[in-house]
């Protein structure tokens, strides 16, 4: 079946955004609901993406939407949850495994059969986080239906890319701290390019031979959380010791930064660090050639040190956007 057009949720964040671009590129039509339609602005320019102030979280709209849809892409996660509770909190459960049960209800109402579902890399019932573990009964809860619909799973590890909170948010530490303590220093990632994984994501809509499959993304390298951040600081110019906390004060850290009201860290983000975000080479993607961090994030992160320090100018210079 040929895909035409796609609900988009999840579309108005950092991966959102590059898939949403991209399928208007293959002349799909996209429709991304939103909460707050203003929060997704920036897909305004996009031809053929129309933002829709909606709550996908509510049944009977989450079934309108999906009148006319040839396929949905389910792009929802969030990584923080003050609220308790066993195996997960509730934020948890309703945007990791309650909303994948509402839309997979919607489809079937709607006889809507494609759909495509982001997890996460080493989600696992028995894993530390409670992230992961919501994660792993969401992707539960789409493979339960692989019967009655078309699924594809990604598993993508940590991803950057212009825009992305990952290593931008490193590079605003560095550059406000002359020293970084880094809990989870060691913890090994696979970092991969936002724009192979949303590849990834639109070249399987109309393939049939990844329907009931797990894929998992990684890119072609293995780096410590340390070598990351100093990787970042060597882009930018703000090179910083990194002292490496062990684990008492990294809890300690994580819990103070969690109190943050946009945290870079919680304990639980701390927790899922205990796990290596690295692919286990059993699901790999057909095809798989993903692009080398250094082949990318020097662009972006130097162009955002570049325009900084021209703000700077500007501002000693007395001038300011008119």
């Amino acid at each position: 079946m040929e895909i035409k057009k796609v609900l988009l949720i999840g579309g108005s964040g950092f991966v959102g955004g590059h898939l949403a671009a991209l399928l208007s590129e293959r002349g799909m039509r996209v429709t991304v609901p939103a909460r707050r339609r203003d929060k997704a602005k920036r897909l305004f320019v996009l031809p053929r993406v129309s933002v829709v102030q909606a709550d996908a979280n509510d049944p009977d709209t989450l079934r309108a939407l999906m009148d006319g849809v040839d396929a949905v892409i389910n792009l929802v996660g969030i990584l923080h949850d003050t609220s308790s509770g066993a195996p997960y909190g509730k934020r948890f459960a309703a945007a990791h495994v309650e909303l994948p049960q509402k839309i997979i209800a919607a489809m079937k109402q709607a006889g809507v059969r494609r759909l495509v579902h982001m997890s996460a890399l080493k989600a696992a019932s028995d894993a530390p986080s409670a992230y992961l573990r919501s994660k792993a009964a969401g992707e539960a809860v789409v493979l339960a239906a692989a019967n009655e619909l078309d699924v594809t799973v990604f598993r993508p590890s940590v991803m950057f890319g212009v825009g992305d909170v990952f290593l931008n948010t490193f590079a605003t530490l560095l550059r406000c701290l002359p020293v970084l303590p880094l809990a989870g220093a060691d913890a090994r990632f696979q970092p991969v390019h936002v724009g192979d994984v949303v590849n990834a994501f639109a070249d399987s809509l109309d393939n049939p031979a990844t329907f009931g499959q797990v894929y998992e993304l990684g890119g072609p390298r293995i780096y410590t959380l340390r070598a990351l951040v100093d990787y970042v600081g060597a882009l930018t110019g703000h090179r910083r010791p990194i002292i490496a906390l062990p684990g008492a004060l990294a809890s300690v850290q994580a819990s103070l930064l969690g109190l943050l009201p946009k945290p870079p860290m919680t304990p639980d983000n701390l927790r899922s660090m205990q796990v290596d975000s690295i692919v286990d080479g059993q699901h790999v993607y057909p095809g798989w050639k993903p692009q080398p961090l250094e082949a990318v994030a020097p662009a972006y992160l130097s162009a955002m040190q570049a325009r900084r320090r021209f703000d700077g100018y500007r501002a000693h210079a007395g001038r300011r956007d008119e």
